[in-house]
Parts: C-alpha cells; structure tokens; sequence
C-alpha cells in the first residue's frame, strides 16, 4: 500500500511537472502544480495528495491494529501517524494561492503541511519506542523528514529538498507496513 502510494505520487509529480510550463522539481515546491488557478490542479492535488494520504492513513490504521502487545506508546503512535497521512491529504483539499503566499488558503496549506511533519516525527518515535525493527529506519527519519523539509530548502531549494523529505517518508511507512517484530 506504501509503496502503491508512493508510486502514485511520484508519477503524477513527474506528468504535471511536465505538463506545466517552466517548472523545475530542482527548485519549485511540490504542491505548486496543484495552487490555486493552474489548470489541472484538482487531479494533480487528489493523486498527488488526496489517494497517497488515503492509503497511507489505512496503512496506519492497520498498523495500529497490528500493535496490540506493544503497549500503549506505539500505538499512540499509529494515531500520530493516521494524523500525518491525513494532513498529507490535506495539503490538496487546501491549495497553496500563488498570488499571495501569505493569503489564508497558503496558511492553511502550509499548516498541513507542518502537521505533517511533525506529526509524522512524533508517531514514527512512538511506534519505534515498541517495534525494535524499525529504529533505524526512525532515526534516519528524525534527520531526514525535517531535516529536509524545514532546514535543506536554503541549501538545495525547496524542489529537491522537499522530494527527498517526501521520499523518506514514503519509505518509513513502507518499512512500518512490513512485518513488526516488538
């Protein structure tokens, strides 16, 4: 299901990219296909972000289930992460508006976006407080997800830095959704 989800979003970046004159997945933001008044932005925001988060929210909820002799921690986790999918699909019920980055459809786009992160951050530490077998993927998360998604756009633009914080995320949750060993 991670991986299904994944796959989708990165198609769809890679057509609307393609399809939208002068963009650059180097150096413009992800959800910029998807702003208010670009043509196709409602299906680039439901396959780029609406389905993913979908699924991925069904692939927490699962592991919730999947976590009962863990204690209460972990699956306190699962939650966070259940919250970190459905902000993903959040971020393409609220379009960024190109015009006026500081508008209140930017803001609420933006804070999905924060809620993403951080909810993702705390429910992946939850779940590896319990599941021995994901820790290392955990702590490559904790430098990565944030790392890239709120320090790296100075450095590599918002493009590339963004791509990779989705790509670590997207691979946390394909680890998660394997076989847990407490």
């Amino acid at each position: 299901m991670a991986a299904t989800a994944a796959a989708l979003a990165a198609c769809t970046a890679i057509v609307a990219g393609a399809l939208l004159e002068g963009y650059s997945h180097l150096w413009h933001p992800l959800a910029l296909p998807g702003a208010i008044g670009v043509p196709r932005a409602g299906g680039y925001n439901l396959l780029l972000f609406g389905l993913p988060g979908l699924l991925l929210a069904v692939l927490a909820w699962r592991l919730r289930a999947r976590l009962p002799g863990t204690g209460l921690a972990p699956r306190l986790g699962a939650a966070m992460l259940l919250c970190s999918a459905l902000a993903w699909a959040a971020q393409g019920a609220l379009p960024l508006d190109p015009a006026d980055l500081d508008a209140a459809a930017s803001r609420l786009h933006a804070s999905a976006w924060m809620l993403w992160w951080i909810s993702f951050v705390a429910g992946a530490t939850l779940v590896a407080g319990g599941v021995r077998a994901l820790r290392a993927a955990t702590v490559a998360a904790w430098l990565l997800v944030p790392g890239l998604a709120v320090l790296a756009p100075e450095l590599l633009g918002a493009g590339a830095s963004q791509r990779l914080a989705f790509a670590a995320w997207f691979g946390w949750m394909w680890r998660a959704a394997g076989p847990l060993h407490p």
